[in-house]
């Protein structure tokens, strides 16, 4: 999620110079000018932001499934595995590995330590 709000940070900071130009350029006067380079921001971040948040590439993708056994502690249940996210790709992985929420939430902490971005 940091990195999401990271690039809408950026991308909110590059509407300025759209609006300045637009100012500083167009004769409408200040409220024309200002609507204007509204219209053309959202013309052009629309696309960005449609990335930004549901970009497959910025998001971890999991896989969940009901009444499945947690391959760490057993209990049957919803289970959870990841899939993938940057640099680590399980999309192949024929021995898929289910885990509880509790065991899950271990595991994150696992990959977390040993670089794994998620």
């Amino acid at each position: 999620m940091i990195k999401k709000y990271i690039f809408y940070l950026i991308r909110w900071q590059l509407s300025s110079p759209i609006l300045a130009i637009c100012l500083m350029y167009l004769k409408f006067g200040i409220t024309w000018n200002t609507i204007v380079a509204n219209l053309i921001g959202g013309l052009i971040f629309f696309w960005v932001d449609k990335f930004i948040f549901t970009s497959k590439i910025l998001n971890p993708q999991w896989e969940i499934k009901e009444n499945v056994v947690c391959v760490d502690c057993g209990i049957v249940g919803k289970g959870f595995r990841l899939i993938k996210t940057q640099n680590y790709d399980k999309v192949n992985d024929k021995n898929k590995e289910f885990r509880c929420q509790t065991c899950s939430d271990i595991k994150i902490k696992e990959l977390k330590n040993r670089g794994i971005i998620i």
